[in-house]
């Protein structure tokens, strides 16, 4: 069963806990925008674990004498970081599935083992080898 660190699962005490902090800081923080929680229907606060990650690395960057806008500005490019690597894995295995679509490319894949074929529709042993797409003229 995988855990969804994105799910709405504490309190703001327990988020507090959790994070190191008094609840009072992590409702002023949600009022600059800094870490925003999910809200319930009631408007209550509903913390993921990813906030709590998210608090405890402003903890840590305040620590440090990062101002909170610096910190507002880090965890931003941090989520847009976050975005864009998802972004490249979803273009990547479409572009995988489209190439051992179609009919005569020739597939290998570089890894441990060094360069190997690849026949159509197979896919490569390890997660970590590049693959080297070359259509058959």
């Amino acid at each position: 069963m995988d855990f969804d660190e994105h799910a709405p699962l504490f309190v703001i005490s327990v988020a507090a806990e959790l994070s190191g902090m008094h609840p009072q800081t992590l409702r002023q923080y949600d009022r600059i925008g800094l870490v925003q929680p999910v809200r319930t229907s009631g408007k209550s606060r509903r913390y993921t674990m990813r906030n709590v990650a998210q608090l405890r690395e402003v903890a840590r960057l305040s620590a440090e004498g990062v101002s909170l806008e610096g910190i507002r500005r880090i965890l931003e490019l941090v989520d847009e970081n976050l975005e864009l690597k998802q972004r490249v894995r979803d273009l990547e295995q479409t572009l995988a599935d489209q190439v051992m679509q179609q009919p005569g490319s020739r597939v290998f894949a570089a890894g441990d083992r060094g360069v190997v074929r690849i026949n159509p529709g197979q896919r490569p042993d390890r997660g970590d080898s590049v693959v080297l797409y070359r259509r058959k003229r």
